[in-house]
Parts: structure tokens; C-alpha cells; sequence
């Protein structure tokens, strides 16, 4: 039977397939610790379903077995650049496709349906449930438990035959499956992503507090961004990829099959000016069907400002200046913030006057 639905994942496009019981997930008790300590920062639906994430059977009773899957996304040879371009924005790997949440439903509603035929119960007893990233599992814990791969230092999945580009998506079924053998850890000495992060997020090996890191300064922090992490921002306008790129796994990462033609060219090299110039509707025809739209307008406008804060030059501030009349508070902080940046750096001031040096 798992050979079977293995065999299936594979012909849906899916590039790994491994199993899991439902029983807690060995990393439960680090994660309840990781919440006592608020570094999980503003995202409260973490706390909220928290009960959830360390015993899947609240998510669907008599739950016996979770498919874990794999969907790599092409990576290319888009890394940061060490020097960045005064005119451009930089966009996390996974955000420059169509929204994964889409391309991925179809092929994991036709899966969760083959795993239903499989099971022997009557129709109404058949349970299995789909989820992208959307359900509250511990799903790195859950993939590694299933083989898929191991958590790296960076606290994210590392897959020996995708390297660290891949979405993770999971269905939990009545049916018992036998577990696959778990993935050991394999990063042995390496620290490149400890040293690589530019906000010192990853405090240890495994430990990561979200509250610094790049990612979540940029996507889940709903409001200001703290003053101390702008300058690292640099040109990061969404996520952060950094210590994911320098894993020396990688070098075995290959181009998946279901997000090859969800590549959306528009966000490869966001121009920051245009960005900047953006109302709301002009946001919604951007970026509606994007992971970028749940951060909205007002918080991609923000991460721009920062970004032009850091390496805009004259030619920004008009620009800047007419974002400080915007309607959305956060925005106005944030450019007042980078027109600021860009006169230290030009060594005038607002007024135009040379300051003493």
C-alpha cells in the first residue's frame, strides 16, 4: 500500500514521499519551550494552536498515520548579492512563484483521494485531511520523522536530495501506515548558516529566535520594524534566504516538477522606485496569487522603505517624500526613517545644508 501511494506522489509531481505514525512529535517538548520563551514573537497562532501541533490526533481523531510530502521549487543562481543594487529588491526563492498554496492543492486533493480508495471502511468512515503548511502540525519534525530529512542548525529542513529548496505539505489519515525509518542528522561540524545570518537569529545550533530573524522582520511582523535590524535588511523586501543558500547541501538540489512553471519573472527583480509607487489596487494586480499578499500593501511598502533607506541615493527621495503623505502610518515611519538614511549617507541634511563633519 505505501508502495502504492508513493508510486502515485511521484506521478503527481510530487518529489519525495515518506510516512509517519501520528503519535507526538519527538520535538514537542523543545517547541512548548521555544513558546514559553516568546521567541516565536508576534505569531500568537502558534500559541493558540499549540495543543494541536504536539498531538495530531486533535487535528483528526483515530488519526493512525501522515504522508509527508516534497515539492522542490527551482532555486537557480539567485543568492544575495554581496553588493546590492541601489534600484532592485530582493524576494525570498519560495515567494517568486505563484502561491505554492494553489499550484500544490490540486495534486494533493487528487493524492488525499487515492488514499481514501485505499482504505477498506465504508465511505463515511474514510478520513484524511490535506494540508500546506496550513494545519497545525510540526510538520519539519513530522518530514524528518518520515525520512524525508533532517533539521539543520538553521532549524529548517535539510533533504539530502533537494537541498534546502522545498515546500513540505502533509495528509493525516485513519489508514495505518508503517512508518518509514527517521533521517539522522547530518550537518556534523558545518556552522555556514550560523555564521551566515545577518541578525544573528540563529542563537545556536537548532535554536532560532524569530523575533531577529530577517524573515519574520519582513513577513510576520505586523508593525514597525525594530531600528537595530534595518541596516542588515539591506535590499530584502520578503524573507530571507541566507542561511539556506550557504548550505553545502544544496549541491545535490534539483529542479522540482510542479512549481518549474509557477516561476513568476515579474518578482525576480522588483524594481524598489515602482514598488514604492504602488496604490492598492496597483498591489492587488502585482501580487493577488502570490505568498506576497498576505503581507499586504502597507508591509511590502514598509520592507521597501527600509530597503531604500540602506542603499537608495538622491534619486529615491522624491519618491520617499511623497510615501511620507501616505495614508498608512507604517509606511510614513519608514520612509521619514530612509530619507534620513539616504542624507547621513549624501552628508546633508533635510534641509539641504551640509552637516559639520
Amino acid at each position: 500500500m505505501k508502495a502504492a501511494i508513493r508510486q502515485r506522489a511521484l506521478e503527481l509531481g510530487f518529489d519525495q514521499c515518506g510516512f509517519s505514525s501520528a503519535a507526538r512529535p519527538d520535538y514537542a517538548a523543545a517547541f512548548e519551550t521555544w513558546l514559553d520563551e516568546g521567541a516565536h514573537g508576534e505569531m500568537g497562532y502558534l500559541q493558540r494552536n499549540a495543543h494541536k501541533r504536539v498531538d495530531p490526533a486533535q487535528v483528526l481523531p483515530d488519526a493512525k498515520s501522515i504522508i509527508c510530502l516534497a515539492a522542490a521549487y527551482p532555486s537557480g543562481n539567485l543568492g544575495h548579492d554581496s553588493t546590492p543594487n541601489p534600484s532592485t529588491g530582493e524576494i525570498a526563492r519560495y515567494a517568486r512563484f505563484t502561491d505554492y498554496h494553489d499550484v500544490l492543492a490540486e495534486p494533493l486533493k487528487t493524492l488525499t483521494a487515492f488514499v481514501n480508495g485505499l482504505q477498506n471502511e465504508s465511505p463515511e468512515s474514510k478520513k484524511s485531511l490535506w494540508y500546506i503548511d496550513t494545519g497545525p502540525f510540526l510538520e519539519r519534525d513530522l518530514a524528518q520523522r518520515a525520512g524525508l530529512g533532517f533539521a539543520g542548525k538553521h532549524t529548517n529542513l535539510i533533504s539530502r536530495e533537494l537541498g534546502n529548496w522545498f515546500f513540505l505539505c502533509e495528509i493525516i489519515t485513519t489508514l495505518e501506515l508503517e512508518p518509514d525509518t527517521p533521517e539522522k542528522n547530518r550537518c556534523g561540524k558545518c556552522v555556514r548558516c550560523i555564521d551566515a545570518c545577518p541578525t544573528q537569529a540563529i542563537t545556536a545550533p537548532f535554536r532560532l529566535d524569530a523575533r531577529k530573524c530577517i524573515s519574520y522582520l519582513t513577513i510576520e511582523l505586523k508593525g514597525a520594524i525594530p531600528e537595530e535590524y534595518r541596516s542588515a535588511i539591506g535590499t530584502r523586501i520578503y524573507g530571507c534566504d541566507d542561511c539556506l543558500a550557504v548550505c553545502p547541501w544544496n549541491r545535490f538540489a534539483k529542479e522540482g516538477n510542479l512549481m518549474k512553471k509557477a516561476i513568476r519573472n515579474d518578482l525576480q527583480t522588483p524594481d524598489l522606485i515602482e514598488l514604492l509607487e504602488m496604490d492598492d489596487e496597483a498591489f492587488r494586480r502585482r501580487f493577488r496569487g502570490t505568498p506576497m499578499y498576505r503581507t499586504k500593501r502597507r508591509g511590502i511598502l514598509r520592507n521597501v522603505c527600509v530597503a531604500l533607506g540602506n542603499v537608495g541615493d538622491a534619486s529615491a527621495l522624491p519618491y520617499l517624500e511623497r510615501a511620507t503623505h501616505d495614508l498608512e502610518p507604517l509606511i510614513v515611519e519608514h520612509a521619514r526613517w530612509a530619507i534620513v538614511q539616504i542624507e547621513n549617507r549624501s552628508g546633508k541634511t533635510q534641509s539641504g545644508k551640509c552637516v559639520q563633519k
